[in-house]
């Protein structure tokens, strides 16, 4: 019991560490207008412009109105980037030829300037996505420059094995770089998601064509003057801003042998035909999610709201693992909706860079739309809509209420579709083998929770549920030690940990004779 108690504590703490982001007066100010210093492509280590002059908008999510124009990459520049990444991937090539502990120095170098530069990062990150201040910066930044550290320290410790082989054979194996990878990052993390992808193909000496989401290019685009700034060789990182012109051009090219996408699921399915077309390049795809979590009525109730609260509303809710189908004991049902209720209405909206603010606005008017329209097909269909629903009062940007539906049933459209936004669904259940079955009556499988006090029953739930990760008595705890990554529609592969690895690397087996001594 005192072990249990001891662990309840800790999860506790931590859920209100990540949570709150820390204490608020322990935060550095802000720097609320940061400078933008870089809206060109990252090419060889140099700045360009797009070969066809075309540039885009970045919008501030919070006003509505204009941060910087960025240049729009297209096909003929993922070509030139391709190039030189090819250049630099080479046998024979300053990259290739570096010892693998440099390699490491060079990204535990990189995570070093950017913890140097967290406050900028911080405040960039939140002109450019809406997410709070407080988060950017005690949670985004320095769990991507542990994340970049951690792969740092596999550089050289990525290895084959001695096989004993029959016969009169040397047999052993080698782990070397899939080559140039084309990676696609999503706008919901663009910080922590750019360090998910660099961290293990830099660390298995791979050369990148990096291309981060239209809506938030603007810190992908300052961390790659880091790269420079850190000492890596040209053409080993390059950084292209644009559209799903130059995403499809990565995922077409002959010459790369590797893509990586987190996002959509709509649009992993036309990455993945597209990487057949040319070279059958090997894939691995982070999508979406509709993932639930369980809450049994012997739970710890004022524990289990509050952190299925965090689960769905973190980041504004715009997360792919967002437990969106809370599934609570019939027991506790309408204790928990009014609870639930309650801490929706008492969450505070505003202006993501008061330190106070727990949520800030929706990456564009698209996502706020396309929320608000979900939010009107649930009521539509029979969901009890018990807090919030629409656009908060004398806010200008792209901001909506945090939400909280009651009586959802499974065939609902908001509880079948991601809705990627501060939309909380409660559904009732009574048997552990029937919120199982439930629970995977999903297209996807990427992330699970449960709630109880019960090892046995959490123990059989987790062994039920079809998902990539299972947390139990937690919600939104990750690691940069702990693979993530879905079942189903949720994609194939694995980020983070030594999984994450054997994206990066080809095996190579190597069978060499063993002359016989003459008797």
């Amino acid at each position: 019991m005192l072990r249990v108690l001891r662990a309840s504590a800790l999860l506790r703490t931590q859920q209100k560490n990540v949570a709150a982001a820390a204490s608020y007066s322990s935060l550095p100010a802000p720097q609320t207008s940061p400078e933008v210093l870089y809206t060109g492509l990252f090419i060889n280590n140099e700045w360009h412009k797009s070969k066809t002059g075309k540039t885009f908008e970045s919008i501030n999510p919070t006003t509505a109105e204009s941060i910087a124009e960025v240049q729009a990459a297209g096909k003929a520049d993922v070509d030139f980037a391709v190039a030189a990444a090819r250049q630099a991937f080479k046998l024979g090539s300053p990259w290739r030829r570096m010892d693998a502990s440099d390699r490491g120095r060079l990204i535990y170098r990189l995570a070093d300037l950017m913890e140097r530069d967290q406050v900028y990062l911080a405040s960039l990150e939140t002109l450019d996505n809406g997410k709070p201040y407080s988060m950017s910066y005690n949670v985004d930044v320095p769990t991507a420059v542990k994340n970049l550290r951690y792969f740092a320290g596999w550089a050289d410790k990525t290895h084959g094995k001695t096989v004993p082989m029959d016969g009169e054979f040397f047999s052993y194996t080698r782990h070397e770089p899939v080559g140039v990878c084309g990676q696609i990052i999503p706008w919901n993390f663009p910080i922590l998601m750019m360090a998910w992808k660099l961290g293990p193909a830099l660390a298995t000496g791979n050369t990148i064509v990096l291309k981060p989401a239209e809506q938030t290019s603007l810190t992908a685009l300052y961390i790659a003057q880091l790269v420079k700034e850190a000492g890596f060789p040209e053409g080993v990182v390059n950084v292209l801003p644009g559209f799903g012109e130059a995403g499809a051009a990565l995922a077409n090219h002959a010459d790369v042998d590797k893509v990586a996408f987190t996002g959509s699921t709509d649009v992993g399915k036309l990455i993945q035909l597209a990487s057949g077309n040319t070279n059958l390049k090997r894939v691995t795809l982070e999508l979406g999610g509709k993932s639930p979590n369980i809450v049994l009525a012997d739970s710890d109730l004022d524990y289990a709201v509050e952190t299925a609260h965090f689960g769905l509303f973190f980041n504004m809710g715009q997360c792919c693992c967002a437990g969106s189908r809370t599934f609570v004991e019939d027991k506790i049902y309408d204790e928990f909706v009014e609870r639930s209720a309650e801490r929706a209405s008492k969450r505070t909206v505003g202006n993501p860079f008061d330190l106070k603010t727990e949520q800030g606005p929706q990456v564009n008017e698209e996502q706020m739309e396309k929320i608000l329209s979900m939010i009107k097909t649930g009521e539509q269909q029979g969901a009890k809509l018990v807090a919030g629903g629409s656009r908060p009062a004398g806010l200008p940007g792209y901001f909506v209420q945090p939400t909280v539906f009651a009586d959802v049933s499974d065939n609902m459209t908001i509880a079948r579709e991601e809705i990627f936004g501060p939309v909380q669904q409660l559904i009732r259940f009574k048997q552990l083998d029937e919120v199982i079955e439930r629970a995977n009556n999903s297209d996807y499988g990427l992330a699970a929770g449960v709630f109880t006090k019960d090892l046995d029953k959490a123990n059989y739930l987790v062994n039920g549920l079809r998902a990539g990760t299972v947390w139990v008595n937690t919600y939104n705890a990750l690691a940069s030690q702990m693979p993530f990554g879905g079942y189903k529609m949720s994609g194939h592969g694995r980020e983070n940990g030594e999984y994450a690895l054997a994206n990066y690397t080809e095996v190579k087996s190597v069978i060499v004779k063993v002359p016989q001594k003459n008797s």
